[in-house]
């Protein structure tokens, strides 16, 4: 190319960068045909799973909510305090609850300015009838999975090799072995391995091997490899052996404690660490479970309880803002007449005044049925129905008024030893007091006896009808045998025993493990401790609650009866003209709020009684509520008959030191009927008859009200 031409290409070029400037420009392709439906715009997108879960119908036909400007409900629903919480079990398989405002631990009473959205904001974190099964089944730390570890092992390989190689063999010596290697080999191997609850190894294993090749040194007639006559008799063989084998620790995984707490395999994991699994430890893994179980299910009984009063209290509430707001009226009516007819005592500021009073009362019916509303929704929320299906639930139950007392050393008993939550953390200490076990055995040395005993055989043929060992025939002792035959005369058998043995010097690792389930046994004693120190504390707050509530209670009844007799005093003194219309307004005013005094602390009163058997264990009891595990199935029944007639038929082994300790004192105690006295409460020190005196029941059960029920205490007002 020419100077001049090369110029041009140089002067052509630029102006073409030049023209398109340091925007990025997007390649030219044939055939586009301008479908980027492939084309992904984004990394992530907010999009629906795809799932089928229909939602409850009580969730989807919900009907449009009860509120002040649509006060239209198609009955009233009278619903008992045991409805309420047979209705609320029967839908708890998620155990609800009112939130962390109110945490089921007699806190403040239940807020009814929002809605519960705990289950919203963290459903991981509430229990559900799901979670004891669950952990049950769990196929990492459960109880069948640690049964597992122990279940016999069936193991099966076969493999067929074809075998064509050229060999470097040369001379004399390919008399002896081909230069082409030709030949056939199979390989089937079936074994079993079974591990006991001493940490010893058991297996039972078979190996056959078939194998033909042209190799001429295999057994023949007799000439020289290199005779036109030469023939190789058997060029295929079998042989088969059978393998006994064990494996036994003596010091370090030997033992059945130390088995049933860690499991067979605790070095067998991608970290090389100790990893305690075993069958006790998963047991203790389901008994937590239940634990927690257990107070998801109290829990939801107390609140639903809380939530039933809450509404008692809202109606009666209601009720007495209703009667203020009565009462004022009439008052205004009264003043608004006297104001028209231009008499005394009808001056405007009078009528203002009373006016004032009617509207406060007004504001104070529309709050109380507001919280009537919110109040039924939160009881509805906790029975797990609709949350508007026309109807408005109503208490059926009346508040008990009866002064009920608690003895306070039962109950402390009771409450340290009744806790779910004390009972759950007894099982964790339980649960490190084994592993400090299982660690312990980890000091020991690795000393392991090894043995195998083998029954080999080989023969022409796997098995045939001739019954012919190898050697029968002196001569060509493998024409016509087989290898079962062989196997079975006993002429070649081998053993091996041994030991094998194996310490780390210092133990350093091990000594630190053994440390470290010291450190978390002492953690969690001290836990408990501190943990049964609080539930005292909680205890003495909540008998210091029953206490305080009836004292308020009757307080307040006579509250209310002066009251209700002041402003029958205030009215006719008003109307024949000895005091003014505030007196009469003011009169008014603090009936209603005496009235909503004497009823909040009534129901505060039943709350307390409530939470009193939270704290002490028994709320579940004192509400008829007892948990039970479900019916096994059939064949499971059939089986543990047949167990346990062969337990029966059998002969009776003391293992002595090898058996376990025992590490449960069995199922609690749920029927407390006389506690102290009777003996079925096995967890509890009787008291002593000669000391004992007549004392109301620990748990009283619920009064059955008979015809029309006594809504007020029977104290005779206080003079004064």
């Amino acid at each position: 190319m020419s100077r001049l031409a090369r110029t041009a290409w140089v002067m052509l070029t630029s102006v073409s960068l030049l023209s398109g400037g340091c925007a990025p420009r997007q390649p030219f392709y044939f055939f586009e045909d301008g479908d980027l439906s492939h084309y992904v715009g984004a990394i992530q997108k907010i999009e629906y799973p795809d799932t089928c879960q229909e939602p409850l119908a009580e969730a989807a036909g919900a009907i449009e909510p009860v509120t002040l400007s649509n006060a239209k409900f198609d009955s009233i629903w009278e619903v008992s305090l045991e409805e309420a919480i047979r209705t609320a079990l029967e839908n708890g398989k998620v155990l609800r609850n009112l939130g962390g405002r109110f945490g089921s631990f007699g806190g403040p009473r239940p807020q009814t300015g929002e809605p519960p959205v705990s289950l919203l904001t963290a459903p991981q974190q509430t229990p559900t009838a799901y979670d004891p099964a669950i952990t049950e089944t769990d196929p990492f730390r459960g109880v069948e999975s640690a049964l597992a570890l122990f279940d016999a092992q069936l193991s099966s390989s076969l493999t067929w090799e074809r075998q064509n190689r050229p060999q470097n063999v040369g001379g004399q010596f390919t008399a002896l072995f081909q230069q082409q290697f030709l030949g056939d080999q199979g390989n089937l191997t079936t074994g079993i391995t079974k591990r006991t609850a001493t940490g010893a190894t058991w297996g039972f294993a078979n190996s056959t091997i078939y194998d033909n090749n042209n190799n001429p040194t295999r057994q023949n007639n007799g000439l020289p490899i290199g005779d036109p006559n030469f023939k190789v008799l058997v060029p295929s063989t079998f042989t088969t052996n059978y393998d006994f084998t064990f494996n036994q620790p003596l010091l370090q995984g030997a033992g059945v404690t130390y088995n049933r707490i860690a499991g067979p395999d605790s070095f067998e994991n991608i970290y090389g660490r100790p990893l305690f699994r075993g069958v006790l430890l998963a047991r203790i893994n389901a008994d937590i479970s239940l634990a927690d179980f257990e107070a998801g299910v109290r829990n939801l009984v107390s609140d639903t309880e809380q939530s039933y009063w809450e509404l008692y209290f809202a109606y009666r509430n209601l009720e007495a803002r209703k009667a203020g707001r009565d009462s004022s009226l009439e008052a205004w009516r009264k003043v608004h007449a006297l104001m028209v007819e231009g008499s005394r005592g009808g001056e405007r500021d009078k009528e203002a005044q009373a006016r004032e009073q009617y509207f406060f009362f007004r504001s104070e019916v529309e709050q109380a049925l507001t919280d009537v509303y919110r109040s039924e929704s939160r009881l509805r929320y906790m029975m797990g129905i609709s949350a508007s299906d026309g109807r408005l639930i109503r208490p059926a139950d009346e508040p008990t008024t009866a002064r009920i007392a608690f003895d306070w050393q039962q109950s402390l008993v009771e409450a340290l030893s009744r806790s779910a939550e004390l009972r759950k953390q007894k099982w964790v200490i339980k649960q490190r007091e084994l592993e400090l076990t299982a660690a312990k055995n980890l000091i020991l040395p690795r000393l392991d006896l090894v043995g195998r005993w083998r029954f080999l055989g080989m023969g022409q043929d796997l098995i045939n009808q001739n019954y012919q060992p190898y050697g029968a025939d002196g001569d060509d002792p493998l024409v016509g045998t087989d290898a079962y035959s062989t196997l079975f005369s006993g002429q070649f058998q081998e053993w091996q025993a041994g030991a094998q043995f194996l310490m780390p010097l210092g133990f350093r690792r091990e000594l630190a493990t053994v440390r470290h389930h010291q450190l978390q046994l002492a953690r969690e004693r001290a836990r408990l401790q501190d943990e049964e120190l609080e539930a005292s504390h909680a205890l003495v707050d909540a008998v210091r609650n029953v206490d305080t509530n009836f004292a308020l209670a009757q307080t307040n009844f006579n509250r209310r009866v002066a009251a209700e007799r002041q402003v029958d005093a205030v009215q006719a003194a008003y109307d024949a003209g000895q005091v003014t219309l505030d007196q009469l307004l003011d009169a008014q005013r603090r009936r209603a709020e005496a009235e909503s005094a004497y009823y909040r602390a009534l129901v505060d009163y039943n709350r307390s009684i409530s939470q009193l058997h939270f704290r002490k264990g028994s709320l579940l009891e004192y509400n008829g509520v007892f948990l039970a595990e479900g019916p096994w199935p059939g064949k499971a029944y059939f089986d543990a008959h047949r167990r346990a007639r062969q337990r029966d038929a059998s002969l009776y082994l003391d293992y002595g030191h090898s058996r376990p300790g025992v590490f449960s004192r069995g199922p609690i105690t749920q029927n407390f009927e006389s506690i102290g006295a009777d003996a079925r409460a096995a967890q509890l020190p009787a008291r002593d008859p000669a000391t004992r005196e007549e004392e109301p029941a620990s748990a009283p059960r619920r009064p059955v009200p008979s015809g029309a029920p006594e809504l007020l205490p029977a104290p005779t007002p206080t003079a004064g």
